[in-house]
């Protein structure tokens, strides 16, 4: 597979994770590496990037893209939730910026055989780590009906979730489903008229829910965020890019409990937690595309940057 993919937010994560020459840097989800090659370029040699990502095709990707600063880069296929482990296993004791770009890469979406893209008919898969047991195919054929209902409503925010899950249910006692393509009819089949005539393609929060699922994704940035930020060298940045609203909210939350500090009950004359705020935010609102970029790349309209501080000791 072939990494065409063009980075959303990029100049804003750069200005935003204050890249020092010589600092420790980590790229959580490497994906096309086009954020990866940027922060690399700005380090010298004793400077270090560390690049995860889930996807061995991507990561193939990036010793290519990233091959003429190859000598600052680490390469580790691992989940983002372990971060702390990635560190530790190669003997850094800390990060002075950590980046996420979370959800699906442009590649993941465009190539077929991956079966993330319900324009495409491909075999149901979505797996962003490719040798993981659970596929999409199990989790259509082989999950509950309430469950299917639960991951539609709650991942999917799918309004027509119980119509999909009866739907589906009845279609698959048939015979299994097996691509793409035939969820996606099963799907339409199942709304009603007035929802088909909508702008956004009616198949799209039901695919979101379901690789969302596969991936345990909303799982690992919870966990992961806090690692993240615990993870960070004092005076190092956090930057965070999502792309939906249930992201979006779990980012925020961690933000802002790390910014809080203490979590006495506010009519506490005193604080008895002893909590100090970890970070501080910077901005507190997300950094959100500007008109260019949402001219020369629609798939950024839904982008929002968050990014946080780690205080220092002293502070």
């Amino acid at each position: 597979m072939e990494f065409h993919h063009v980075s959303i937010l990029l100049e804003p994560c750069l200005e935003a994770l204050h890249i020092k020459p010589d600092g420790v840097y980590v790229d959580a989800t490497t994906g096309g590496a086009g954020h990866s090659l940027r922060i690399a370029e700005r380090l010298h040699d004793t400077g270090r990037l560390v690049c995860i990502d889930r996807d061995d095709e991507a990561l193939e990707n990036a010793k290519v893209r990233l091959k003429d600063v190859w000598q600052r880069v680490y390469t580790v296929k691992s989940d983002f939730r372990e971060i702390d482990r990635v560190l530790a296993g190669l003997g850094l004791a800390g990060a002075d910026g950590i980046l996420f770009d979370l959800g699906v890469s442009s590649p993941q979406l465009d190539h077929a055989e991956r079966g993330f893209s319900y324009m495409k008919d491909a075999p149901l898969d979505m797996r962003m780590d490719r040798t993981q047991a659970l596929t999409a195919h199990d989790v259509v054929n082989g999950w509950s009906r309430e469950e299917l209902r639960r991951i539609l409503f709650e991942y999917g925010e799918e309004r027509y979730a119980p119509l999909i899950a009866a739907a589906i249910e009845r279609e698959r006692e048939k015979k299994p489903i097996e691509t793409t393509g035939e969820l996606v009819e099963i799907i339409k089949g199942a709304m009603p008229a007035k929802a088909l005539r909508e702008k956004q393609h009616p198949a799209k929060r039901s695919f979101q829910a379901i690789r969302i699922a596969v991936n345990d994704e909303l799982g690992a940035v919870r966990e992961a965020m806090d690692k993240a930020i615990d993870c960070l060298n004092p005076g190092g940045r956090l930057a965070v890019i999502t792309f939906h609203s249930l992201e979006d909210r779990i980012v925020k939350a961690a933000f802002q409990q790390a910014a809080q500090g203490c979590t006495c009950p506010k009519d506490f004359p005193v604080c008895v937690c002893g909590g100090k705020p970890k970070v501080r935010l910077t901005p507190r609102k997300p950094i959100l595309p500007d008109e260019k970029e949402l001219a020369d790349n629609p798939r950024a309209r839904s982008a929002k940057l968050r990014v946080c501080e780690k205080i220092g000791t002293d502070a």
